[in-house]
């Protein structure tokens, strides 16, 4: 009995460490390929290069204000990211903690919101955002992310989870909503927030659809257009385009990893598979 499960260890971490290869092959390649002279890339697939070389980044930053690009992008995703957590908080909170007619109701209809794709809702954003007149600003591409159902539900089921007892408690000692929510709710709710952080944060790292259409100013682009921008109508600098890839996934794999932690944590808490 102690062979078999041995044996059935063994093969779980085979399973595991081919499906972790298989996942990392693909920011394998994009790295490879980055540093792949670029006369030698229509010699096919390969994982060794005779001669690397950093031409394609500095290519990169020759064709690209990357300094500008990178900054609206980290700009427009930290700022989505504290919209979002605050939004979403607050508003977990309400459908979690105060009793109102209809509440039941209210939240279903906003989960179904979930099932809306971008792509449906594209047009008349447009044109709420051209009769504002606010197409080609920084809040056009804010507005649709301010608020995220995915949050509020994520939030919710972590404030579900925090015992009222506490809510008793601060009551008694004549504590306010707003002084729970601060003070109680928020800090136990902390591994969903990490977790809520990091989804916001790439959501809007990656967005190209809402940006493409909202932005036409050289100076608001974001990563996405402007790696969109480097290809060409009939050929490509692939090695380039991976280099600019590379550029752009580095700061999400950092912030993953050093939030990993936290969204393991806020799954559990969350009650989310």
């Amino acid at each position: 009995m102690r062979e078999h499960v041995t044996l059935r260890k063994v093969a779980l971490v085979a399973a595991l460490v081919i499906g972790a290869l298989l996942m990392m092959f693909p920011f394998v390649w994009t790295v490879i390929t980055s540093i792949t002279p670029d006369g030698t890339l229509a010699a096919g697939p390969t994982l060794l290069v005779d001669n690397p070389t950093l031409d394609a980044y500095r290519q990169l930053f020759e064709r690209l204000p990357m300094l500008r690009i990178a900054a609206n992008s980290l700009g427009v995703a930290t700022a989505t990211t504290v919209l979002q957590l605050l939004t979403s908080s607050m508003a977990a909170y309400a459908f979690s903690r105060l009793p109102f007619p209809g509440r039941q109701a209210l939240f279903a209809v906003y989960l179904a919101t979930l099932m809306v794709p971008l792509q449906v809702l594209v047009v008349p954003l447009f044109i709420q955002m051209t009769r504002l007149q606010l197409n080609d600003t920084y809040f056009a591409l804010l507005a649709p992310s301010i608020a995220s159902a995915f949050g509020v539900f994520l939030l919710k089921q972590a404030v579900d989870g925090v015992p009222r007892e506490l809510d008793e408690a601060a009551t008694i000692d004549g504590a306010s909503h707003l002084r729970i929510f601060g003070q109680i709710v928020i800090p136990l709710a902390r591994p969903a927030l990490a977790t809520l952080a990091v989804f916001a944060f790439m959501s809007s790292w990656n967005s190209f659809l809402w940006p493409l259409v909202v932005v036409r100013s050289p100076e608001l682009m974001t990563l996405p257009l402007g790696l969109s921008a480097l290809h060409g109508q009939y050929t490509s600098d692939w090695n380039v385009i991976m280099a600019g890839s590379v550029t752009s996934i580095i700061p999400i794999a950092l912030i993953y990893a050093f939030a990993q932690r936290h969204i393991i944590a806020g799954f559990a808490h969350s009650g989310l598979k």
